[in-house]
């Protein structure tokens, strides 16, 4: 076993195998959370479960391989990457009745618990192949270092290659799915080439027919795996009229003819919502939104940052002439809304990360629109103190920002809702926050924060306008709020309840199937 020569063909042979497995490991981890966060929403939680799992599977094949290492006389390195292979292609097919099963265990356990049965599996097969490199690799005790030091090197820069090879490149272009597909094929292809040399220690039977065998049951479900969790959209109340895998997560379009509904969703949150006849918006918080111009006329440039369908960049531009710029952190959003919400930018239309794309940015702005929080997962990083005094600075001396922020209320004192209401208070001297719908403890909350006092009573709003506004208007405890900083931002994890609640909507209203990519 320890006659390296008699089995592969050099060392770079073996460091070749160790450096696509290496790859293999991180993509299923990144693909991991591709496959989970359209059910149980692109969360912290779902990262961490990913990670936890990847690192469990891990040191499983790292204690098992070193021990199947040293005793296997009858299989070889080729068993352990076609079962890995094997294992890989199945995921997609098994992903649906995993999340359906998952789904009472709620937010956090389900994610886990997913995870764990869904990837567990390959990457454990996948981490016995470095313990089991090394031991091929080692002639003598005097060069085991540098063998393992060598064999986990490569692995590693394997992985960072297979990271960077997803995000930059496949993913714009290749769906999670046929990944999955074509790794596995890939490792299949692997394996027979490792069983090829195998063979010269191993008996024929031992070395070729294990890998042939797991070989053809792959390739015999393979039309049930490339077809796995697609449902015929137009024969259920709900019609997807597009759908694209970005870098960000699932955007889809979803029809609910019933109720003349259009809905624009991303992953397990809706972004965009309107009439499917009229086009009209259809979420109950930006009515209140157009109404913001009239508080400090003239304005003339507004920036909307999470653009979304592009409603209220729409409703501007129809109602006040106002030239809105927009930036939306997903272009397949930015797609969807043009083609299927009728959304034209009146100004830039801006691509990119809001945190990197608002430095470059000049003002001043009469108006900023930050409507980049839904009931999903929660960019924090748009929250912190850092990011709204940038914000302030790109305002105008008479500007105002509306922030949207979704979350229960608790009369107020609700603790990621009072943070928000801290922090807006330290970068802004006025505020005041609307409820969008009076009554509602789940609610959207609109905060405006601007250099100088905010006067409802203005004579541009008509009384009955203003009436509305004034009966959604709330207090909002500051004391039981967190300062939030870059350092120190955890709405996230305030907002489990939140994140619980809105998801049970959806499935409520959805369905579960719908959900599951």
């Amino acid at each position: 076993m320890n006659d390296f020569s008699l089995n592969f063909p050099g060392r770079a042979g073996l460091y070749f195998i160790v450096f696509l497995t290496g790859a293999a490991v991180m993509i299923i981890e990144i693909l991991g959370t591709r496959m989970i966060a359209p059910f149980y929403g692109a969360s912290l939680y779902v990262w961490s479960s990913l990670i936890s799992v990847t690192m469990i599977a891990l040191a499983l094949g790292y204690f098992i391989g070193g021990r199947w290492a040293d005793r296997a006389e009858r299989t070889g390195l080729s068993l352990i990457i076609a079962l890995a292979a094997l294992l890989t292609l199945l995921i997609p097919w098994l992903t649906r009745p995993v999340l359906l099963a998952t789904d009472p265990l709620g937010l956090r356990a389900g994610a886990l618990l997913s995870a764990l049965v869904l990837f567990s599996p390959s990457l454990t097969f996948l981490g016995m192949v470095g313990p089991f490199a090394v031991k091929l690799s080692t002639a003598n005790l005097a060069g085991v270092g540098a063998s393992a030091g060598s064999i986990y090197g490569v692995s590693t820069l394997g992985s960072v290659v297979g990271t960077l090879l997803l995000g930059f490149y496949l993913f714009p272009i290749v769906g999670s799915r046929e990944i999955f597909i074509v790794l596995g094929l890939v490792l299949f292809l692997l394996a027979i080439a490792v069983a090829f040399y195998e063979r010269k220690r191993l008996r024929f039977t031992s070395a070729l027919l294990p890998i042939a065998f797991l070989a053809a049951i792959g390739i015999g479900l393979l039309p049930q795996i490339a077809g796995a969790n697609r449902t015929d959209s137009k024969k259920e109340s709900f019609q997807v009229q597009f759908e694209q895998e970005s870098l960000y997560g699932w955007v889809r379009v979803i029809d609910q003819p019933a109720r003349d509904l259009r809905l624009l969703t991303a992953d397990a949150s809706t972004i965009g919502a309107a009439s499917i006849t009229h086009g009209q918006n259809r979420l109950a918080y930006q009515n209140i939104v157009p109404l913001i111009p009239a508080l400090a006329p003239p304005m003339k440039r507004a920036l909307l940052i999470g653009q979304g369908a592009g409603h209220m960049a729409m409703a501007l531009e129809d109602r006040y002439g106002i030239v809105t710029d927009t930036l939306e952190i997903d272009p397949a959003v930015a797609e969807a809304a043009s083609r299927y919400f009728g959304f034209s930018p009146t100004g830039k239309a801006i691509i990119g990360d809001a945190r990197y794309e608002i430095r470059r940015l000049k003002g001043p702005y009469d108006l900023i629109i930050h409507d980049c929080f839904t009931g999903g997962a929660e960019p924090v990083h748009l929250l912190t103190i850092e990011t709204l005094t940038r914000l302030r600075s790109l305002l105008s001396e008479q500007g105002i920002l509306a922030l949207n922020f979704v979350s229960f209320s608790e009369n107020g004192k609700n603790t990621a809702l009072a943070s928000v209401a801290k922090t807006l208070a330290y970068a802004f001297p006025h505020q005041m926050v609307f409820a969008s719908e009076p009554g509602k403890d789940f609610n959207d909350f609109i905060f405006l924060a601007a250099n100088r006092p905010i006067d409802l009573d203005v004579n541009t709003l008509t009384l009955e306008k203003i009436s509305w506004l004034k009966q959604r208007l709330m207090i909002v405890d500051k004391t039981q709020g967190i300062l939030l900083t870059d350092n120190f931002n955890p709405p996230e994890h305030l907002q489990v309840r939140k994140a619980k609640h809105y998801r049970n909507i959806l499935v409520n209203w959805l369905g579960t199937d719908i959900l599951v990519r």
